[in-house]
């Protein structure tokens, strides 16, 4: 036999056997399912079956037609005729929302927060991440999680994605970021808007044929060249689908309100123009919402007056501004600017309490006595002129040295605050004393250097009036008098912990050797609470503790039912004291000022739906503000690579461990890869990664040194190796 002759005989024998090679039966199983949902219509016998999924060998055959008949059995496929099956659709329609992920673990939300179902790719339809949709459920294989198939998008999400454009010849692709979309975006040329390689730009999707790999998009924006920051900062912005810009018709209309206040209107007002007001803020801020004035009494008792900015004598509803106001719910404040509610005449000049000007406030006055306890209260509409901004560090050294402009009122209004203060922690009002991360950043928003805001008695004193106001508004409205029917209005609320979240906790601390109370009164929960962070403070495990506290709690929320709120120890609540900056802020003043005209209840389902989108848009720009932060971190870190520094474990996750660095909060992630001398098992309960040989563990705030390894700007992550 010659050579050739023998290689193809061998050749043959190895086909042969890598032909009779058995297929494992759960291997099987996988592609037989898989084959079926591919084409969930198609009737199949064993036959095509094996030849689909490469099985030739009679055994084997004669396996796949067993198993047909037990998925027929257990209900998966239907025998459509003798022999032939296809997937059995079981009949079950059910619609919700699409959730993509760019991993491909897509998965479908039934309406009524049903358990979530899994969409392969193939069978996804091509619906994008919030799309409403209609899924046929497949029947249930035993111990598989539920899943199904896209067969009708009923609502598209606006397709907007914000990426860096790769530009060739003839086409281009936005490269993004993005965790809801694994593909990147072909944009046909004509389609570019001037777009140049390297720029950030928002890009609508504005088909995704089935048979493409690759949605088609249209440039609708260009922001500006990656990395810089004003791209950067927009490009957060719409990533997070808030607003960038003013639109110019809003800007057009605020500039014919006239800034001049009528006679008229004066002689309807408690006029305030010669009582003592002032007003203490941020050092940065342009938009004043709220100012105090003070005067003693002849009976030795002060009167405290805490007037509020009246944006709405200025902002009627359903006008251009209203509607451009309700659509954003809330200000924006990024790291280096804020994004307003409002258009600037108004936030920054007519509405905002500057001193040495006529100001138009609703507000409300209360008579308290040394006690700090309320003698009596009123609310009205004033007309107020201020006599001295103060920054809070001013109001803070005329408080430390007992000098200064207005030093009677500030140290008198301190010590009111203080009492009122301690009284809502006596009733069970939770302590989160939490520092702000602030960079210092130069003119073209690179940050210099990261400092903690730390809020001293001067921030404690506006914080309680504003807190009293709030509450004497919610119980004027939520407390009506006897015979007197409960009207709609809009409540901050905010809900009891929840029970196995503090249980949860409660196991995390004992490791630090602190013990909480999870059951009894809630004012006994909390003051367990407040006695716990007293322990932790200074301590290294401080914030740490603070953190993980925070994340056991429920959030504070608007809505027009009335269940109190929780952290403050209120019964009744509202947001009464920003309408500059907070669209629930402006319902508040509106439903006030009806109700106190003898006006009849509004719609409660009407405003239940706009305070479920204010607490949306709330917690959205609140997500963007962190990632502003979060991209100014790693540009910080960005020319530290390869240095060392101490820091604690901030967050355990399947998929590593997040890392903050003692001396600038900055956060990083060590990858689970990188811990290499271990195969290491994420315990969620216990906040911890266990390694399976040498039982190692790594858990939330343990100490560690890491060096810098990395600092992706356009993920805005940092990359930290363990020293």
């Amino acid at each position: 036999m010659n050579a050739k002759k023998k290689d193809k005989e061998k050749k043959k024998d190895k086909d042969k056997k890598g032909k009779n090679k058995r297929m494992k039966k759960d291997d099987m199983l996988q592609r037989i399912t898989s084959l079926f949902e591919s084409s969930p219509s198609l009737p199949l016998n064993y036959k095509q079956v094996s030849k689909e999924i490469g099985v030739d060998s009679q055994v084997q055959k004669l396996q796949v037609s067993a198993m047909l008949e037990d998925l027929a059995l257990g209900g998966y496929l239907k025998e459509v005729d003798r022999g032939r099956y296809c997937l059995n659709h079981i009949g079950t329609i059910a619609e919700g929302t699409f959730v993509r992920r760019s991993n491909g673990k897509n998965s479908f939300i039934p309406d009524g927060e049903g358990t979530p179902v899994f969409i392969a790719e193939r069978n996804s339809a091509h619906a994008m991440d919030g799309d409403r949709v209609k899924v046929q459920l497949f029947a249930r294989r035993k111990g598989a999680e539920p899943e199904g198939e896209v067969v009708e998008i009923l609502e598209s999400k606006e397709r907007v994605f914000v990426g860096k454009l790769q530009v060739a010849k003839g086409f281009a692709f936005l490269i993004t970021e993005n965790k809801t979309l694994a593909n990147d975006i072909f944009i046909p040329k004509d389609k570019l808007k001037g777009g140049k390689n390297g720029d950030k730009a928002v890009v609508r999707i504005m088909e995704w044929p089935d048979d493409a790999k690759n949605p088609l998009g249209e440039v609708i924006d260009i922001l500006g060249k990656a990395g810089s920051n004003n791209a950067e900062m927009h490009a957060i912005l719409a990533e997070f689908g808030l607003p960038y810009k003013y639109p110019e018709n809003v800007e057009k209309a605020a500039n014919k309100i006239p800034d001049t206040i009528p006679q008229e209107e004066i002689a309807k007002r408690e006029d305030f123009r010669d009582v003592l007001t002032f007003t203490i803020d941020p050092k940065d801020a342009k938009d004043f919402d709220d100012a105090l004035s003070a005067r003693q009494l002849d009976n030795g008792n002060w009167e405290v007056g805490v007037h509020i900015a009246d944006v709405t004598h200025y902002v009627k509803p359903e006008s251009l501004i209203d509607r451009e106001a309700e659509s954003r719910a809330t200000s924006v404040y990024l790291v280096d600017r804020t994004i307003p509610m409002l258009p600037e005449r108004l936030c920054n000049q007519i509405c905002s309490l500057r001193p040495n000007e006529e100001k138009l406030c609703f507000s409300v006055i209360f008579e308290l006595n040394a006690n700090a306890e309320i003698v009596k209260s009123h609310i009205c509409r004033t007309i107020i002129k201020s006599d001295r901004r103060f920054t809070y560090e001013e109001a803070q050294q005329v408080i430390e040295t007992g000098e200064g402009d207005c030093k009677e009122a500030i140290l008198a209004l301190n010590q009111l605050a203080q009492k009122l203060r301690e009284k809502r922690f006596k009733n069970g009002a939770i302590n989160f004393d939490r520092y702000e991360v602030k960079f210092e950043i130069d003119k073209d928003g690179k940050p210099l250097s990261v400092y903690f805001k730390v809020s001293k008695e001067a921030n404690k004193l506006i914080e309680e009036f504003m807190l009293l106001a709030n509450r004497t508004v919610a119980e004027f409205v939520g407390c009506p008098p006897k015979g007197k029917s409960k009207k709609t209005f809009v409540y901050r609320i905010h809900e009891l912990p929840d029970p196995e979240k503090m249980e949860n906790f409660a196991t995390f601390i004992r490791r630090f050797g602190y013990r909480f109370k999870t059951e009894g009164k809630k004012s006994e929960i909390s003051k367990g609470i407040n006695s716990l962070l007293d322990q932790v403070q200074g301590k290294p495990e401080e914030n740490l503790i603070e953190t993980v506290a925070i994340r056991a709690m429920q959030k504070a929320k608007y809505s027009t039912d009335n269940i109190g709120h929780y952290g403050l120890a209120f019964d009744y609540y509202t947001h009464f004291t920003s309408p500059i900056r907070r669209y629930p802020d402006m319902m508040v003043h509106r439903l006030l000022d009806r109700y106190m005209q003898g006006g009849r209840s509004v719609i409660k389902k009407k405003y239940e739906e706009l305070c479920e989108h204010c607490s949306t848009m709330e917690q959205v720009a609140a997500n963007a503000e962190r990632a502003s932060v979060k991209y100014k971190q790693v540009e910080f870190m960005s020319d530290k690579l390869g240095q060392i520094f101490d820091g604690v474990i901030s967050g355990v996750t399947e998929w590593g461990l997040y890392v903050e660095l003692n001396e600038n909060k900055c956060e990083g992630l060590v990858p689970m890869r990188d811990l290499d001398d271990d195969y290491y098992e994420f315990d969620e309960k216990n906040y911890c990664l266990i390694g399976r040989r040498n039982k190692h563990q790594y858990r939330l705030g343990d100490p560690v040194t890491i060096r810098v390894a990395q600092a992706n700007l356009e993920r805005k992550q940092l990359d930290f190796q363990l020293v």
